[in-house]
């Protein structure tokens, strides 16, 4: 399984770190997308459980699960 995020339309509101069950996904404070945003990662995709509740929560449709 695969989460991929669209950084550019990520504006960092953190539903989806707060949403997801194994608290694997943060914002990534080292980097910036064009609109001045820390985009969200997963930080462990192993532990992924494809679940799907990131991208369900996620307002800017940005967050894509591939089973």
């Amino acid at each position: 399984m695969t989460v991929k995020f669209d950084e550019e339309r990520c504006k960092g509101c953190e539903l989806c770190v707060a949403f997801c069950p194994k608290k694997i996904i943060h914002l990534d404070k080292d980097r910036m997308n064009s609109k001045g945003f820390h985009p969200a990662v997963v930080t462990e995709e192993d532990k992924c459980i494809a679940c799907g509740f990131c991208a369900q929560m996620c307002p800017d449709v940005a967050i894509f699960v591939y089973r």
